[in-house]
């Protein structure tokens, strides 16, 4: 007698993973990434081969709860009940599958990190955005996001004097220049349409103001969703570049002396059918208010890295000062004006890049807005100047990354949403990244964040 295959009948799947047993076979898919984002912004998980998805898909890949307490260096940190003894499982969301065309035969799926029971883990930042999304559920709004993502092109090569690797860009060309665009066309187009077939809708291209920076941006979506489609471009800008020989970085400052690279966040808070942020009211006030007031916190997570604050610099347009202004691009949120008469207006956070876990940091954002909406807060005066130029007159945001982690663990509402293991486990390693690059020079702060991000 022949012995029963083992694991899980496809017949006995429900139709999206049905579907996606279907779609691995006929695309030649061979390996299938897990995917999530640790508390250092590193996009880290692990690969089902096809021929054990039926079951990976409900048990989820095994996994040591240690990861959560690992640094962008790989410097495990001393975080009680993160250590070698635990188990969490990396749980594939089907809805998010995708196959990469910059890897051939591989896709992937973002994923929850849960407990092996199967439920949800304090230290899962998907779930910590899942959660902040329910409780703004409960006052009747959903919210629409966006990243807003620049980066480096260029080509990653050795140092003449034996130091760290450095990125030499792409080209010299100036911001918006005809020329820039030649020079990455190749790179673009198949950025767009690696892009595209994963579901992300691009939007809009150019070449920006640094040596090799680019900005291309993806169209809105729920805020689950923005967050994934955050962590698919990142992979792909990275994966389509590697793919040509060359080398992209998001860091905040992969160069020292020029431009950073944001990932500038834009929102829109939504009830059935209406966009609250349409016209001045309690609504849009309180959001911004409760920004306003966590924004200091706030940094620690939406600018997750040491490198993060070589970016945030009065006159540079990365936004340094705790302001809202209508089309300030020197205020830490910009109120938009609408494109053209079906357009609707959002609010950007401009102190926001792509060394932040995008999950900790849109969670943290709809639960700063929503204490501000809960208590009414008073947003003060929209300033529509630039703000360095009124010396005394605005409050700074945080100089450095331990000068944000000082703010968030002040900051009990935050404190509070993050929850303990989440919270002890993000100060921690934080605090360890700000430790060790603070011990070395800064080509060694720009090759590790280059490299990572």
């Amino acid at each position: 007698m022949r012995d029963r295959p083992s694991g899980t009948k496809i017949n006995q799947l429900d139709p999206t993973a049905r579907r996606i047993l279907e779609r691995a076979e006929l695309e030649g898919i061979e390996l299938i990434r897990f995917l999530y984002a640790d508390h250092g912004g590193v996009i880290r998980g692990k690969a089902a081969s096809r021929s054990r998805l039926a079951e990976r898909l409900s048990t989820g890949i095994g996994h040591t709860v240690a990861m959560m307490a690992m640094n962008m260096l790989d410097q495990l940190q001393d975080v009680e009940h993160l250590g070698p003894v635990g188990e969490v499982r990396i749980v594939p969301d089907p809805a998010t599958y995708v196959p990469l065309p910059h890897a051939p035969g591989a896709a992937a799926m973002l994923s929850d990190l849960r407990q092996p029971d199967g439920t949800p883990w304090g230290a899962c930042s998907r779930t910590f955005l899942k959660d902040a999304i329910a409780d703004l559920a409960t006052e009747g709004y959903t919210l629409m996001a966006a990243f807003e993502p620049e980066f480096t092109l260029g080509r990653r090569l050795p140092d003449p004097a034996g130091g760290p690797d450095r990125l030499v860009p792409l080209d010299d060309s100036l911001c918006y220049a005809a020329t820039g665009f030649d020079t990455a066309h190749d790179y673009t187009i198949k950025l767009i349409r690696a892009l595209e077939t994963q579901g992300l809708r691009v939007e809009h291209y150019h070449p920006e103001l640094g040596p090799g920076q680019q900005e291309l941006s993806v169209r809105h979506a729920p805020a689950l969703r923005a967050a994934d489609n955050h962590i698919l471009y990142r992979e792909t800008v990275r994966g389509v570049a590697m793919r040509m020989q060359m080398w992209a970085s998001l860091a905040p400052k992969p160069l020292a002396d020029q431009a950073g690279n944001g990932a500038h966040l834009h929102l829109s808070l939504w009830d059935d059918t209406h966009n609250a942020f349409a016209e001045e009211g309690e609504v849009r006030d309180g959001f911004i208010g409760g920004l306003l007031a966590h924004l200091p916190a706030l940094t620690a997570l939406t600018c997750g890295s040491v490198n993060s604050f070589r970016r945030l610099a009065p006159r540079t347009w990365a936004s340094a000062y705790v302001v809202y202004g209508p089309d300030n691009r020197e205020a830490a949120i910009r109120v938009c004006s609408p494109l053209g008469d079906t357009g609707e207006p959002n609010l950007e956070l401009k102190p926001s890049d792509s060394s932040a876990n995008p999950y900790l940091s849109l969670g943290a954002v709809i639960h700063a807005g929503l204490d501000g909406i809960r208590r009414k807060l008073d947003p003060g005066a929209a300033v529509e100047v630039d703000p360095d130029t009124r010396p005394g007159e605005y409050a700074r945001l945080p100089a450095s990354l331990d000068e944000a982690l000082d703010a968030l663990e002040a900051d009990e509402v935050l404190m509070e949403a993050l929850g303990p293991l989440r919270r002890s486990a993000y100060l921690a390693v934080k605090r360890s990244e700000a430790a060790a690059f603070a011990a070395k020079d800064v080509s060694y702060e720009l090759f590790h964040h280059l490299r990572v991000f």
